[in-house]
C-alpha cells in the first residue's frame, strides 16, 4: 500500500488523522464497484487487515459520512449502504429482487424536476432520486406504474 487513495486524500484535506486501519477502510470503500453495507466493509476490511474490528468500521464509516467524504443510503432492504461522495451528479436503480443498485443519469428528468418546482414556484438545491424495480420479462412491455 504505497499509494494515497482518493478517499485518503479527501480525509487528509478534511484534517483527519489516517490510522493503518482507517486508510484499508478508505481503500476497501475505494475498490468497491457496488454500495457495501457495514458487514461488507467490515469482511472485505478484515480480509486485508485481521486486526480491524467492526466496532472501527462502524466508527469510520460514521466519521467519513459526518466529514462528507462517504454518502450513507437506505435503498429500503434494512441495511445502511454507502459510496464516495459523488463529484458529479447520480440517480439510483435499486433492483428490489437481486439488491443491485444501479447508477445512472438523465438530463431529460434532471429538465423535468427543474420544471415541476418552478411550476410550483421552487428552485431545486439537492435532491435525490431513488427508482425500485424488477428485470423486465423478455416482452414485457416498459411502460411505469
Amino acid at each position: 500500500m504505497t499509494t494515497t487513495s482518493r478517499i485518503e486524500k479527501r480525509c487528509l484535506d478534511k484534517g483527519l488523522r489516517m490510522t493503518e486501519q482507517r486508510r484499508v477502510i478508505a481503500r476497501v470503500l475505494e475498490d468497491s464497484i457496488d454500495h457495501p453495507d457495514v458487514e461488507t466493509v467490515y469482511q472485505r476490511a478484515s480480509a486485508v487487515d485481521k486486526r480491524i474490528g467492526l466496532a472501527t468500521v462502524y466508527r469510520t464509516l460514521r466519521l467519513f459520512e459526518e466529514a462528507n467524504i462517504l454518502e450513507r443510503h437506505d435503498f429500503g432492504d434494512g441495511r445502511a449502504r454507502y459510496e464516495e461522495m459523488p463529484d458529479e451528479h447520480h440517480d439510483h436503480l435499486i433492483d428490489v429482487q437481486s439488491g443491485r443498485v444501479i447508477e445512472f443519469t438523465s438530463p431529460e428528468i434532471e429538465a423535468l424536476q427543474r420544471k415541476v418546482a418552478a411550476e410550483l414556484g421552487y428552485r431545486i438545491v439537492d435532491h435525490r432520486l431513488e427508482i425500485y424495480g424488477v428485470p423486465l420479462s423478455k416482452g414485457e412491455p416498459s411502460s411505469g406504474s
